[in-house]
């Protein structure tokens, strides 16, 4: 119903304006009581999908990235849909309008989607305040930025800001330093700011009773090389785990014409033209790590057999995002139910 009735009309319209108006729906959905619905079509409690990973247990390994819920608005009515944890952010410490518009762009013919937002969101504040009203039906991970008027000097207080002042709120924390789509991001890229970044936050985080994993997020276009020295600050920092990946600023193989991506601009490119990419770097980083660190897979994720095959690459839990703008929320469950195929 979702991929021959709701999609085709939800894609007639600008993709931004659409996402908004998508929440809008969830929420009324909600309030009128069809969430009882949703999680008898989409849920599946299982024991067996279980993971136990930074000292949490989730539920199920598929996850929503960050990015879809940045204000954490919906992540109540989001876990009607069967995810085992949601992500939301990037949260900055100031609100911002991000990039102008128009920012988001999808490519139909790709199942892919170009975005060039620029981590827009309302703040740190309102992220807290929307937190609050946490029910407690899943994991929630806090996906942290910086703003992009900061100057360089100021990046770690920024990072440090969201990361004390969400800490009660959250389950675990994403380092966001690789999105194409925010300025002065050369430094974020830096292994000896990293090292910085990282043992600030690590510090902060233990001045707390009770510690929240760290994780870092990767881009998916590293050469082996910068994939070898993430391994290393991953192991001398003794960081929780890594995402893999963020959006692409590959442009390789895509069937939509160079007009038209000319047209469109910069931007992170998701969705299927990156998923081997993302899978390429899971396993590059399961493999020279000897599997030393959890890892998260995202990339490309359209179908069970596509998640199949970032866990069969190295990664522990997988996200979805713009697979599950094209597939709908039968995506999570037909993974946990491969899953659970695969395990009997």
């Amino acid at each position: 119903m979702y991929k021959t009735l709701v999609r085709p009309l939800l894609f007639k319209f600008d993709p931004e304006k659409v996402h908004y108006a998508t929440f809008s729906m969830i929420k009324l959905a909600n309030k009128i009581g069809l969430g009882g619905l949703f999680r008898n079509l989409y849920q599946i409690n299982n024991p067996r999908l279980e993971r136990k990973l930074f000292g949490l247990t989730f539920s199920n390994p598929v996850g929503l990235a960050a990015g879809f819920d940045k204000n954490a608005v919906l992540y109540n009515e989001l876990a009607n849909f069967g995810f085992g944890f949601i992500e939301i952010g990037t949260i900055t410490p100031k609100g911002q309008e991000g990039n102008p518009k128009k920012r988001l762009f999808r490519l139909q013919d790709d199942k892919g989607i170009i975005n060039r937002m620029g981590f827009n969101n309302e703040g740190l504040d309102a992220a807290i305040f929307q937190l609050k009203k946490n029910k407690g039906k899943l994991i929630i991970g806090g996906n942290i930025g910086k703003n992009t008027q900061t100057l360089p000097e100021n990046y770690t207080a920024d990072y440090f800001t969201c990361f004390n002042a969400l800490h009660p709120y959250v389950d675990y924390f994403v380092l966001n330093v690789s999105c194409p789509n925010v300025g002065s991001h050369a430094k974020l890229n830096d292994k000896d700011y990293l090292e910085e970044l990282i043992g600030a936050v690590q510090k902060a985080n233990k001045t707390f009773d009770k510690q929240k994993p760290i994780l870092l997020k990767i881009a998916p276009d590293l050469n082996d090389m910068q994939l070898d020295e993430i391994v290393g600050l991953v192991l001398e920092t003794k960081l929780d785990g890594v995402i893999a990946s963020n959006t692409s600023i590959d442009r390789t193989g895509l069937k939509i014409s160079d007009e038209k991506l000319q047209e469109i601009g910069n931007g992170g490119l998701s969705g299927q033209p990156i998923k081997n990419k993302s899978t390429r770097v899971i396993k590059y980083l399961a493999d020279k790590s000897n599997k030393a660190f959890p890892i998260i897979g995202v990339g490309g994720i359209h179908s069970a057999k596509d998640a199949l095959e970032k866990l069969d690459a190295g990664a522990d839990l997988v996200q979805v995002y713009t697979g599950f703008i094209y597939e709908g929320p039968k995506l999570i469950k037909d993974i946990n139910d491969a899953l659970l195929n695969r395990s009997t």
